[in-house]
């Protein structure tokens, strides 16, 4: 190793002040050092390497503490914002499905609704957690509705749990809600797109009778170009073994690849309604992906994710007829 004297002793190393690392002779200076309240300011030491004075990451094996995988992000966006704690006497009720917010407020100036055995006729009124409501004298029990939209991957069956062990929708959801939630209708384990849960009785009700006609769209793609002849006959009606059926719409994908992709609006909620159509008129659907249930899309909702609905957007949905 290289020493050089100093003033004060011998065989001091080279990494003082002025000297250049791995050797004997002062390092050249084009102005004086900084100074910092009348002294020197210390520099670093140098790396005895001549390539380059930025240091490298360590890696974990080096005693790093970062990790060098990406750390894993929950798939889907929180919970609405609100003080489950603080609610207004109105919608307490209308959650508990007595009634209309507006039919409520009449029910609370007439007084027929207590909170804690004494009785409130204030609009406006807010309820804490652990307050007993009573409407004409029975106790009201409102569960806070949830509504939560998924665009569902392949492999997962719509299911609450599989005894078999098979990958469930559920798992997807888990952590959306503390809330039970359940799936409205269903989608077959290969088929993707959108699903939506709710603890809504009502309205998972509505949406999946037929009478209230919640549109689907689906886009279908098959494994042989589809004829034009036979998109006429899918909204003209087929027989199927559980009674006839038609699509509202059905046409070619504008932006697809080959007459092979075709979009088709339907409303019926039968079992493989769609897989089943084009079965019986000689295609096997390769890819099924639902694109849309009733006024709900899959704008900004990648595949494996889900999201809250909106207020406007459950608003929406009450009024569909």
């Amino acid at each position: 190793m290289n020493t050089r004297k100093t003033g004060t002793g011998k065989g001091r190393t080279t990494t003082g002040r002025g000297a250049k690392p791995g050797g004997s002779k002062p390092a050249s200076r084009t102005g004086k050092p900084a100074t910092r309240g009348g002294k020197p300011t210390p520099r670093t030491e140098q790396s005895d390497s001549p390539k380059s004075s930025t240091p490298k990451p360590r890696s974990t094996a080096e005693g790093s503490s970062k990790p060098h995988f990406k750390p894993k992000v929950r798939k889907g966006d929180p919970l609405p914002t609100f003080n489950e704690d603080d609610i207004r006497l109105n919608k307490y009720l209308s959650n508990a499905g007595v009634c209309s917010r507006r039919e409520a407020d009449v029910l609370i100036q007439t007084g027929v609704v207590s909170v804690n055995g004494e009785i409130i006729t204030e609009l406006g009124y807010k309820i804490k957690k652990g307050d007993k409501v009573q409407y004409d004298g029975e106790t009201i029990n409102a569960e806070i509705k949830r509504y939560v939209l998924l665009n569902k991957p392949k492999g997962f069956i719509t299911t609450m749990d599989d005894p078999l062990g098979r990958k469930t929708v559920m798992s997807l959801i888990f952590n959306a809600c503390k809330e039970r939630i359940y799936p409205v209708g269903r989608l077959d384990r290969d088929t993707t797109g959108l699903l939506l849960f709710t603890n809504d009785g009502d309205m998972a009700k509505k949406l999946t009778h037929p009478r209230y006609e919640a549109t689907k769209i689906y886009h279908v793609e098959t494994d042989k170009p589809v004829q034009a002849e036979h998109l006429e006959l899918l909204m003209r009606g087929i027989e199927l073994e559980d009674g006839r059926i038609q699509a509202d719409k059905a046409e070619y994908v504008k932006d697809g690849k080959s007459s092979r992709e075709v979009g088709i609006e339907i409303h019926s909620g039968k079992n493989r309604i769609v897989r089943r159509m084009f079965e019986k008129l000689g295609y096997e659907v390769v890819k099924l992906d639902r694109v849309q249930f009733a006024s709900l899309t899959k704008k900004d909702l990648p595949r494996g994710y889900y999201r809250h609905l909106t207020e406007k957007e459950v608003h929406f949905l009450k009024m569909t007829k």
